[in-house]
């Protein structure tokens, strides 16, 4: 009986869902556990074997906690709205609700394939109605509350309005100043505008990251060296009406409960970056011959009396104001320079290093002393209050600024200013400082704020990178805000009008100065209340809480039961890549203290302990094709070549390649002279460049030229310079070519526009389910990036097979047999138990793949076929290779399914050794081994050794003066 995986795989997984073995309930006596994926968003090109890695992992992890007597919460749903669906939907000319739909169908069958133990009862969609009801009734409670200062929480709006009435504006540290009479004699229109400064969730002008090709306001995140992420358009700069979520108020509790969670340092650390909390003070410039004056913050006050120059973003509301209008021109000209650039682009290393002066001056406070102020890119508008004082020889991008636009550089450290470079030191004793001078200068910082208050041009400050999150977009795939605008008032929607549906529209573009496209549905924009908000929710809004759904997924009166949130609690293990690491984390973080202080929920932190998977990479192909040129550059003639790998590294070695040379290859000639005449018309106008070439058609790295041919029309008529100088014209079969095609190899990305993924269902259908997931294990530690390499699949598919011939033999049949196991099985068995269940507690899954192996090889060698040994083993080996355990387990004889096993007992007895090969001497040589036990006597050993016949053969008629025996090491007969 052969090992038939397609049949078994086929049969285990139709009956766990024709008898929902995964189906978890809410109401169970086991302690709980939670074990949840970052779920996909359905992309029209379905998984590749990327993919899958964390999916594995988890899926491992969460049946292993099942059989370890845990209720295992372990669901799957599909992050649907949002960007990515939406651009899709556009590019292949579909709606995306036909698109989502039909991605999602493609994305649970490659799933189901692999094996997987969701529960998919509890399956949640982000663009289902049913779903984002409750991601627009979240939205009204975070609009609907204040984060009070003073309890260091959100509380109800109602709150603040108690306050204002009873006792106005004094209690509230704001820029507001208003009694509680005035308060009562404001309009509502009034009321409303002020309340809005305080709300959660809060409506503003802002500048934002405008994306003019995909129509909609794009995140920070979402922006990469100035273009979108998504499709590399160009982003600028623009002012729009936004809403936002008020995330700098959870600044401090964001980076306090990082204590409290198991992420990895790293991760720790992207989070705390990304908060960005500093310590200073915030204190004003005079602006010469004004009455205006500029705010700086600074953690650095200690160098006052070092600031040379201010620099202003160049977004800052007085830089129009106070340009002279002798640098007019030159303001507005860098102003539309700036423009075009990203946050990112602005704030990196660059060697381009840009500014302009506005002809203005500011006076320290200290010392009166003329600074200039510029303006300058590096410095953004969203940080601290926008302006720096810039003091070049602490700061080196001051120093560099200073250097390039000439700008006189005051030294303040004495020696350890070496008029080179800055220094950041806080150990140097200050010069040319004042009332601040001969100070050392960490000790000066105090002082400095200090007499910033007392002289009140400033105060004490803590301030945050992090800027309030946007919460809105200019797209159609997304939640629509349940708000409608009423004489410029926000006013939510009713509990019982949820969910505002998103209107379908068969076709759907920008709406007009940047909004939405539901700005054009006149007839669901415009209401009897008002006008609706016509942007929708960012992607992050239905993902922030998703873990939530899953613990009561059908709930119609709630988001989900206090009863099973308060079961389920924390997700104990989250799993998913390091591209959420900031942005889907802090906002998940952030809404699960927002309903924690509100009191919907009962914890505040959303994940116990994240583990983020590498990326499998994918292993490129290229093919090489010879181009020809005009000298311009630009291609009028595509030469139908490609050249095998080696002719490549010749003209990378050389540098060029020349008709001459070209026609050589083609003729077959290979021991020409390479030289290249400096009057050839064609030198540096032919070239060779490697092109992308899908994997599936390669073989290793040689290439299937026919398939290639069959692949692409502008392959069809392809000629071929093969790897040993044989030339494959168009026309001529390959089939009788023995010489070989051979492709060039890089580790990247793993991309369908790289065309190096691999669908993981062709592996399923060639080496089974099982040997797929044990082998994405097996390719290296789960948190470690690693390439893609199908070369040691066939050892992970011939352990399966190996281990099948413990149970059955293709002529004699069934093998196992119902004999008491002997020591040296026992204590293999219970070695692989300790090894498996410590690794896979750690996750470090691949070395469990590999005492796997040892385990069924050991056992071979001892010719074990005992249902007393391969039954714990099925057990152990469940969670990695599902099918082929439940199969062999029922042909021991069991009924229930072996998903409701128990986990394997350690016997810690059978690793403790009992016994010892000792080397036995004849006068100090070896002459041979005796396995000894290890609490035997002098008197023993002996007749042992005396009895082993090769000793016989050695002392044969020698006297035998005496045995050494020193235990635990060896055996000498002295003779």
């Amino acid at each position: 009986m052969e090992y038939n995986f397609r049949e078994i795989e086929n049969k285990w997984q139709k009956a766990w869902k024709e008898t929902g073995v995964y189906h978890v309930s809410n109401l169970s006596g086991k302690e709980k556990y939670y074990v949840l994926d970052m779920f996909p968003y359905p992309s029209g090109a379905g998984l590749h074997v990327g993919h899958p890695l964390g999916y594995i992992a988890s899926d491992i992890y969460a049946r292993y906690k099942r059989l370890k007597g845990f209720n295992v919460l372990h669901p799957m749903g599909f992050d649907s709205f949002g960007l990515p669906a939406e651009q899709y939907a556009i590019e292949t000319g579909q709606h995306p609700v036909i698109t989502t739909e039909k991605n999602i169908a493609t994305f649970k069958d490659q799933l189901d394939k692999i094996g997987f133990c969701f529960d998919w009862s509890r399956e949640i969609k982000t663009s289902d109605p049913e779903y984002y009801r409750w991601t627009q009734w979240i939205f009204l409670q975070i609009f609907n509350s204040w984060f009070n200062p003073k309890t260091n929480k959100a509380e109800s709006i109602e709150t603040l309005i108690d306050i204002f009435e009873t006792k106005g504006a004094s209690e509230i540290e704001s820029a507001y100043s208003f009694t509680a009479d005035e308060w009562k004699n404001f309009d509502e229109k009034r009321k409303q505008e002020i309340l809005m400064d305080f709300r959660l969730a809060f409506s503003s002008f802002g500048e934002v990251n405008w994306c003019e090709a995909l129509g909609t306001v794009l995140a920070n995140d979402e922006v990469v060296n100035g273009v979108s992420e998504r499709g590399g358009y160009p982003v600028e700069k623009k002012k729009m009406r936004q809403w936002y979520l008020r995330i700098t108020d959870y600044a401090d509790r964001l980076l306090e409960g990082l204590e409290t969670v198991d992420f990895s340092d790293a991760m720790k650390e992207m989070q705390r970056n990304w908060i960005g909390r500093s310590e200073g003070a915030e204190m004003q410039f005079a602006i010469d011959n004004s009455q205006l004056s500029i705010n700086v913050y600074t953690t650095r006050p200690d160098t006052i009396f070092g600031v040379d120059f201010l620099v202003l973003a160049p977004e800052y509301e007085l830089v129009n104001e106070i340009t002279t209008d002798t640098q007019r021109s030159s303001i507005n000209e860098y102003l539309d320079y700036v423009k075009s650039r990203s946050d990112r682009e602005r704030m990196a290393e660059v060697k381009q290093i840009t500014g302009c002066f506005t002809g203005a001056y500011a006076v320290n406070p200290f010392d009166g002393k003329q600074i200039p102020i510029w303006i300058a890119e590096y410095v953004l508008a969203g940080y601290g209050t926008g302006a720096i004082m810039a003091v070049p020889c602490g700061d080196q991008r001051d120093f560099d600024f200073a250097t390039h636009f000439n700008i006189p550089i005051t030294n303040i450290i004495g020696d350890h200013f070496n008029g080179k470079e800055a220094n950041p030191t806080k150990e140097a004793v200050l010069q040319n400082s004042g009332f601040l001078n001969g100070m050392l200068m960490k000790d000066a910082i105090g002082v400095a704020i200090d007499k910033i208050e007392e002289s009140k041009i400033g105060k004490r400050k803590v301030n945050y990178r992090m800027r309030d999150a946007g919460f809105s977009r200019q797209r159609y795939w997304g939640e629509p805000f349940p708000i409608v605008w009423s004489d410029g008032v926000a006013v939510p929607l009713e509990e019982k009008e949820l969910p505002l549906e998103l209107p379908f529209v068969e076709k759907y573009g920008p709406g007009k100065n940047g909004e939405g496209p539901l700005s054009n549905l006149i007839d669901w924009v415009n209401t009897p209340s008002g006008k609706r908000e016509t942007s929708t929710m960012p992607g992050y809004a239905g993902s922030s809480w998703y873990f939530l759904r899953y613990m009561d997924p059908h709930n119609n009166q709630n988001f989900a039961d206090r009863k099973a949130t308060d079961y389920w609690n924390q997700v104990d293990v989250y799993i998913g890549g390091t591209e959420h690491a900031v942005g889907h984390l802090l906002y998940s973080r952030l809404w699960t203290k927002i309903l924690f202080d509100l009191g919907y929920i009962s914890f505040d932190e959303p994940y116990k302990k994240l583990v983020n998977q590498g990326m499998i990479q994918g292993s490129s192909r290229f093919v090489y094709r010879v181009t020809i040129t005009s000298k311009s550059g630009n291609s009028n003639f595509d030469y139908p070549v490609y050249v095998s790998n080696s002719y490549y590294q010749q003209y990378l070695r050389h540098g060029y390649l020349s008709k001459h040379v070209l026609e050589n290859w083609l003729n077959g000639r290979f021991d020409f002279e390479w030289s290249k005449d400096s009057d050839d018309p064609t030198a540096g106008i032919i070239s060779i460049s490697p092109i992308h070439v899908d994997v599936n058609i390669v073989d290793g790295v040689e290439l299937n030229i026919q398939s290639f041919r069959e692949s692409k029309a502008e392959y069809a008529e392809a000629t071929f310079i093969l790897e040993d100088g044989k030339v494959l014209l168009f026309g001529d079969g390959s089939d009788n070519i023995l010489s070989k095609y051979i492709c060039g190899v890089e580790t990247e990305k793993m991309s369908k526009s790289k065309y190096n993924t691999v669908n993981p269902n062709d592996l399923v259908d060639k080496y089974g389910a099982d040997t797929f997931r044990m082998y994405e294990m097996f390719l290296g530690p789960v948190e470690q990036s690693k390439p893609w390499d199908t070369k040691g699949i066939e050892g992970v598919h011939r352990f399966l097979k190996k281990l099948w011939r413990m149970f059955y033999d293709e002529q004699k049949g069934k093998l196992w047999n119902e004999e008491k196991a002997n020591n040296d099985e026992l204590k293999t068995l219970h070695k692989t138990i300790k090894k498996i269940e410590e690794d896979t507690e750690r996750f470090s899954f691949n070395t469990a793949v590999s005492a796997f192996m040892v385990c069924v090889n050991e056992l071979t060698d001892l010719k074990c076929h005992k249902k007393e040994i391969l039954e714990p083993l099925l057990v152990l080996l469940t969670p990695y290779a599902p099918h082929i355990a439940e199969e062999l387990y029922h042909a021991l004889g069991n009924s229930d399914s072996i998903l409701n096993a128990e986990y394997p007992k350690l016997e810690n007895k059978y690793l403790v050794e009992s016994e010892k090969e000792y080397p036995i001497s004849i006068n100090g040589k070896l002459r041979t081994t005796i396995t000894i036990s290890l609490d035997v006597t002098q008197q023993e050993v002996e007749k042992m050794v005396l009895d082993n016949e090769i000793v016989q053969k050695w002392i044969d008629g020698k006297t035998i003066k005496k045995i050494i025996f020193i235990k635990n090491k060896m055996v000498n007969v002295v003779v």
